[in-house]
């Protein structure tokens, strides 16, 4: 049964259908991720045209179907992420971008989760998306991401104490130790820069929509490799996305 709707969401995908129709994967704030035909928006002078792309919030109006494809009747854009999509020059920020969304559609796929989960992970989301537009680190912002959907993953690591008895007297981190490891429990784990154990908690905890800048020094490498670590041992969704941070990394090395 299909029913009207308005909803507010973010384009995440496009699926070309037919000559002049997309199929749209839109990100709600209250209906989860759903799919959308636009159809005719293809077209030149289609009304649907400029919302129906990737990275586009807007209020949609849609012909709901629960469980099936639903069709998009009307928009009304709220925001184009300009710089992301159309800076040419920084094609990085795209990438990241890209790599966030890949992310947050995994991490959604996981499990059932309820509406307050939902609501956190777009709104997660959308902000990641306008730091990274307003130029703001698009690599630390995607560590930052990472580190915060591991809550919504059911394996969120210790990163206030040990990981095994609790002690704040930390001297490393380790992604199979679930986090921080101790003096008294430390045994060969490879120990990291001191500041990154500050850094990660930061990262962690910071409000998306606060950072105004990320100046982060080399103890980010080691940031980075507990993160990719621990999406190894403890997830089953970082592969693909492995490989596209490995790419872009790549093309920041020869920049």
């Amino acid at each position: 049964m299909m029913k009207l709707v308005k909803t507010k969401g973010i384009v995440v995908g496009e699926q070309n259908y037919s000559e002049t129709s997309k199929i749209l994967k839109i990100f709600t704030e209250d209906l989860g991720v759903i799919s959308v035909l636009s159809k005719g928006c293809k077209r030149p002078k289609s009304p649907l045209r400029e919302a129906s792309s990737k990275l586009i919030l807007a209020n949609f109006d849609i012909s709901y179907k629960e469980d099936g494809l639903s069709t998009l009747i009307g928009t009304d854009i709220i925001k184009i992420y300009k710089n992301i999509i159309m800076d040419y020059k920084d094609l990085a920020k795209k990438m990241y971008a890209f790599v966030i969304v890949d992310l947050t559609l995994q991490v959604l796929s996981q499990k059932q989760i309820d509406n307050d989960e939902i609501k956190l992970i777009y709104e997660i989301l959308l902000s990641s998306l306008s730091k990274i537009d307003e130029g703001i680190k698009p690599k630390v912002i995607l560590d930052i991401v990472m580190l915060k959907y591991l809550n919504f993953l059911g394996v969120l690591p210790s990163l206030d104490s040990c990981s095994n008895c609790g002690s704040t007297d930390i001297v490393t981190m380790d992604s199979k130790s679930f986090g921080f490891i101790c003096k008294n429990c430390y045994t060969d784990e490879k120990m990291v820069n001191p500041k990154a154990l500050k850094l990660i908690r930061m990262l962690y905890y910071v409000d998306i929509d606060k950072i105004k800048n990320l100046d982060v020094g080399e103890e980010i490498e080691d940031v980075e490799a507990f993160i990719d670590n621990y999406y190894d041992d403890h997830t089953g969704i970082y592969f693909n996305i492995k490989k596209k941070i490995a790419t872009l990394n790549k093309m920041e090395s020869i920049m």
